[in-house]
């Protein structure tokens, strides 16, 4: 049965997909009982004209569609409270830009847990609407001194222009990858003449990643050591090696690729295919290592969460950072998945990591560089943070 909690979970989750998952929750609930009559109308006649129109446009419009016609089960169900009514629907939640999460967990970076919901708030924290503001503070600055291309983009710098290139950060985004993110977002301002463009993306895209770096000091140093931790391995013709938390060994496969060169009467065609004797591509391996070695994290804290649930009796899904499980449960999951988190970092994992690196290695006489400085940050406050994963 949903019970108080499991409809009020319920709510949330259709709010989220309303995509008013940036106000607090309630907010969202009182935004939901707001559209009460039209999600029991879209329930009834999903193709009906208006009601078509309304629940298409979203994000997620079939997982929104469902979680209607759940609402509509629920408020009919034998004339009694909904919180009688037994839910199958999964609901989920998701961890607020997880990569970051991670980073900052590893850093004790106070003010980038801040950013991503470690820490409790009021309202959930956005990181992107954060970024894009200390960017255009920075316009601003400039602006004010003349600067041509501030000048134009005052007013220009929304959360939407330097979103994924926020997000991708976590994943060892390059300036040039960064700057065609930033340039295709500016393209479809019609406020910024086409002449202009690539001027704008390359300022923007320079502020952007400053602007990261400040946000996110702890994430940087973590980011700038675990590249060159792969550097020095991959100098000694090594792929870089790491076991998980969870004890699973990961090798990252990266060589430069062969080229085979096959003559047939139409044409030449060249194959590339792997070899474990090729040598290790050197770039790919520094690269890759940071966003791989978040992963290997972000995956443990599912499954570490998986198992826990599994022990409780709780139904589990995951993709990634987006966690599922019945309404009825969804306050026992979240539960869970915070101590899971904290479980995970209570080692320090940076020099858990150096070690064991310093010992696989040791026959190139691999010694890791010092350890990046460490925040005041208690994680422990993220077991009271509403909007972690919400």
């Amino acid at each position: 049965k949903l019970g108080h909690r499991g409809v009020f979970w319920l709510k949330i989750h259709v709010a989220n997909l309303m995509g008013l998952d940036k106000l607090s929750f309630d907010d969202r609930v009182v935004a939901v009982q707001g559209e009460m009559d039209r999600i029991l109308r879209v329930a009834e006649n999903p193709l009906g004209s208006s009601n078509l129109e309304w629940w298409t446009q979203q994000e997620d419009p079939f997982q929104l569609l469902a979680a209607c016609q759940e609402i509509s089960r629920a408020s009919r169900f034998s004339g009694r409270s909904m919180e009688d009514f037994e839910s199958t629907l999964p609901i989920q939640v998701d961890g607020s830009c997880n990569g970051l999460q991670h980073y900052a967990a590893l850093g004790g970076d106070v003010e980038g847990a801040r950013q991503v919901n470690l820490l409790p708030s009021e309202r959930p924290q956005d990181v992107y609407s954060g970024v894009a503001a200390l960017v255009n503070r920075k316009v601003e600055e400039d602006a004010k001194k003349g600067d041509e291309i501030a000048l134009l983009m005052r007013g220009q710098v929304t959360r939407k222009v330097i979103k994924q290139t926020v997000m991708t950060s976590v994943y060892g985004v390059t300036w040039v990858g960064a700057r065609a993110q930033i340039e295709n977002r500016l393209k479809e301002n019609p406020l910024i003449p086409k002449d202009k463009v690539r001027q704008a993306s390359r300022y923007l895209t320079t502020k952007t990643l400053s602007s990261l770096g400040d946000i996110f000091e702890g994430a940087t140093g973590t980011m700038a050591w675990l590249q060159e931790v792969a550097r020095v391995i991959a100098s000694y013709g090594k792929p870089v090696q790491w076991i998980t938390p969870l004890g699973l060994p990961v090798v990252q496969p990266y060589r430069k690729q062969g080229v085979k060169l096959v003559k047939t009467v139409v044409q030449n065609i060249n194959i590339c295919h792997p070899d474990s004797e090729l040598p290790i591509c050197r770039s790919k391996q520094r690269t890759a290592f940071p966003p791989n070695f978040i992963h290997s994290l972000d995956s443990s804290h599912m499954l570490m969460t998986a198992e826990a649930c599994a022990i409780h009796g709780l139904n589990f899904s995951s993709v990634h950072d987006s966690f599922w499980t019945n309404a009825a449960d969804a306050d026992r999951m979240n539960q869970i998945l915070r101590e899971q988190f904290l479980a995970l970092h209570k080692r320090d994992l940076l020099r858990d990591l150096a070690e064991y690196l310093e010992a696989f290695y040791k026959p190139e006489g691999f010694r890791a560089p010092p350890l990046p400085k460490r925040g005041q940050l208690d994680l422990h406050r993220v077991l009271d943070s509403k909007y972690f994963f919400d």
